[in-house]
């Protein structure tokens, strides 16, 4: 074996050996009860928590013809809904008031009072309201309403509109953010 064979073969059965020894031990580890537990939370001062299925959604509003949006002005409603769950009406810090009232803001890009979107269409905005009727503007909060110990549904709905511009064929999207302050 001439010398530069030696060199190279001792630390490449080094390296195997150390290889082997710790598998073996990660083996004999693995089979002593070893495990972990990884979990993660929050402690709030709310009075209520949002769901996770509400707190990021998606929602899909129907393929709608631009005919549609010229002779009715509107596309059609699409509900959509955010659930408020653990709420407690007593505030844990002694010097604030327990908790009677929520008040919602949704905001992103404005398109006159409505929502803008974005995309390859055109005249059209994103109009949202609450179950009375009350209209969202983009960064102002919607008329305060009554909280409820337990879970709550928070039920709205949102439609295209036209935005008084011409009006053009294609894809849209936006994103809508929402706070919810309680009082």
């Amino acid at each position: 074996m001439s010398r530069y064979s030696a060199v190279v073969v001792v630390p490449c059965l080094l390296t195997f050996s150390c290889i082997a020894v710790g598998a073996e031990a990660t083996a004999t580890r693995g089979t002593q009860g070893h495990g972990r537990v990884s979990m993660q939370g929050a402690i709030i001062d709310t009075a209520c928590a949002i769901d996770a299925g509400s707190r990021d959604q998606t929602i899909e509003l129907a393929t709608i013809p631009v005919s549609r949006i010229v002779h009715d002005g509107q596309g059609p409603v699409r509900p959509f809904s955010i659930r408020l769950i653990n709420c407690v009406l007593t505030s844990a810090t002694l010097d604030k008031p327990d908790w009677r009232h929520f008040q919602m803001t949704f905001d992103g890009v404005p398109d006159g009072n409505n929502f803008r979107l974005d995309g390859v269409t055109q005249g059209v905005a994103l109009q949202i309201t609450d179950i009375y009727g009350n209209q969202a503007y983009p960064g102002t909060p919607l008329p305060v309403g009554d909280l409820q110990e337990g879970n709550m549904t928070l039920s709205y709905a949102m439609r295209l509109v036209g935005n008084h511009q011409l009006l053009q064929a294609g894809q849209y999207r936006t994103t809508v953010r929402f706070r919810l302050d309680y009082h």
